[in-house]
């Protein structure tokens, strides 16, 4: 007999003994008057026992029946055996059918040694910050290093653009690793598709600020950000960026998920089939802004302005033949352009994503050649912790060093070549202007015969 019987057989005895009327019993159980009537019926007739209900201990008449129990789990075990209960569920009801509750394959995934129930433990309360009230008021972002592919690729950094008023992704890519150039490409897909937000919110790394707060000199990222007047934030901790932190958290378990059950096993075929899984999953997970306002501001220049906003941007000196070093290579200016400055004058090179270069000199573009000379030197030699394990992945590949020396030395030959086609023998000889011609060498006009 449960407590809540129990409870009602002291009652129905208070009855019988005439202590209470069958109406101050209906009240103190919460019950209507035949139904108190019903029960001291009961007891009269059967005793104690009468009290007891007649369901315990037989199954309920809503129960699932065991062959779908045996075919839902069956596909649970054979596609979803490592997936949590909520998202078994949703793939569940998608593609087979299933139109029972969470907790219903909660505890069938339980009995069958699937999943195990989580102790919650007591967390570390931090004050919650309200979410900004409209679309484009702040965005966050950040990098999350993760076996992605699960073992069928190796270990790839996504990163990701939060709206923090909707909980909506506006952009997200894979990368090899979390670099300035990985963030530029998402900066510039988030621009084009829905416009510059009025701040980005990130972490302190050094891709988005300098240690030294008395260098004025932005990094590349802050110069992009100033070129599209968007305001760079930097938090102070990583809950602080709660949202973005809680975005990968997610990811990582739905999105590796989603990945294997799609077949996709590199980054190209990720990025690709990403926009498709951001869709599905800003629909699941964003939520409405509580101002109807979108503050991102539409772009209104062209692609290709974009690109060279969200490219690499360095200044090199030219030498005395109107040539400069960049990356291993030599790049030489050609002759015969009327706007390419002096020797010793600073010229601008943007590097794009693809590793094309444009070179410009007070805003007019300067055509070129470049000569490929040191290959290893291509990518630098600054690393930090996160680019560090690549650089360290890349130097356990095979190399032909002779290889490499051919294709140096065939380098300099065409660059020398070049050089003397142009009249330039020695190192001092004047940049781009062509080389003076002697008086007593110019041909005089011959009077006709």
């Amino acid at each position: 007999m449960s407590q809540k019987e129990a409870q009602r057989l002291a009652v129905v005895q208070r009855v019988g003994a005439g202590e209470l009327s069958q109406m101050q019993a209906a009240a103190t159980l919460g019950l209507s008057v035949r139904q108190v009537k019903r029960l001291c019926r009961q007891v009269r007739q059967q005793g104690p026992s009468g009290l007891i209900s007649r369901k315990r201990g037989k199954p309920s008449n809503r129960r699932i029946g065991a062959e779908q129990h045996e075919h839902f789990m069956a596909l649970v075990s054979r596609h979803y055996a490592d997936f949590g209960p909520e998202l078994a569920r949703e793939y569940l009801a998608r593609d087979h059918g299933f139109g029972y509750s969470t907790e219903t394959l909660r505890g069938w995934m339980i009995q069958a040694g699937l999943w195990k129930a989580k102790v919650r433990r007591a967390k570390r309360v931090h004050s919650p910050r309200p979410r900004r009230s409209c679309l484009g008021e702040l965005v966050q972002i950040d990098g999350s290093h993760h076996d992605w592919f699960e073992g069928r690729a190796g270990k790839c950094c996504l990163i990701a653009f939060i709206d923090d008023a909707t909980g909506q992704v506006l952009g997200a890519r894979f990368s090899a690793e979390e670099t300035t150039e990985a963030y530029l490409a998402v900066l510039r897909e988030v621009v084009d598709r829905h416009g510059a937000p009025l701040a980005l919110y990130s972490d302190r790394h050094s891709i988005f600020t300098k240690s030294n707060p008395e260098d004025a000199k932005p990094t590349q990222f802050e110069r992009a950000l100033l070129q599209l007047h968007i305001e760079p934030i930097c938090a102070n901790t990583p809950q602080a960026k709660g949202r973005v932190e809680r975005l990968f958290q997610t990811l990582q378990d739905r999105m590796c998920k989603a990945l294997r059950l799609d077949g996709v096993a590199n980054m190209d075929d990720a990025n690709a089939w990403l926009g498709s899984y951001l869709r599905q999953h800003n629909q699941r997970f964003a939520v409405a802004a509580r101002e109807a306002i979108d503050l991102h501001r539409p772009w209104m220049g062209t692609a290709r302005a974009l690109s060279e906003i969200c490219a690499l941007h360095h200044q090199r000196d030219l030498s005395a033949q109107g040539a400069c070093k960049f990356e291993g290579q030599i790049l030489q200016l050609e002759p015969g352009q009327s706007h390419a400055p002096k020797a010793r004058a600073k010229i601008n090179i943007v590097q794009f994503a693809d590793g094309q270069l444009s070179l410009s000199y007070r805003g007019k573009p300067l055509q070129h050649r470049a000569f490929a000379l040191h290959d290893h030197l291509n990518n630098g030699k600054l690393a930090d912790a996160k680019t560090l394990p690549g650089k360290i992945d890349s130097l356990r590949k095979p190399t032909n060093p002779e290889r490499t020396r051919i294709a140096r030395l065939k380098a300099e030959l065409e660059f020398q070549a070049s050089q003397r086609a142009r009249g330039i023998y020695r190192p001092d000889t004047p940049p781009i202007v062509p080389p003076r011609v002697s008086r007593q060498l110019r041909a005089t006009p011959c009077a006709a015969g």
